[in-house]
């Protein structure tokens, strides 16, 4: 099965239980539970403030990866990363 991700945040979506809430309750395959619930974004931010935001995780984030991360490593990766994402993207 192909590996999908937060098209906001860009978190892996492992688990149903990931997935956002769109406003008739069914889930929300392309966001997270964190960026969409009752079929809105949960916070009104630019590309820029979401990867400030998610570099707050970053330790978290390198718990789990054999790929430790510094904080600048993690938001320079977010700053290529981020604008491919649905939600950043300007196509």
């Amino acid at each position: 099965m192909e590996q999908i991700f937060c098209q906001s945040c860009g978190m892996p979506l492992e688990r149903s239980e990931h997935y956002g809430v769109n406003a008739d309750g069914s889930p929300n395959r392309e966001y997270c539970l964190y960026c969409f619930k009752d079929g809105k974004f949960t916070a009104d931010l630019t590309m820029e403030q979401m990867i400030e935001h998610c570099a707050r995780f970053v330790e978290e984030f390198n718990k789990d990866s054999a790929e430790k991360l510094t904080r600048e490593q993690a938001i320079a990766q977010m700053r290529q990363y981020f604008p491919k994402l649905k939600r950043w993207s300007k196509a």
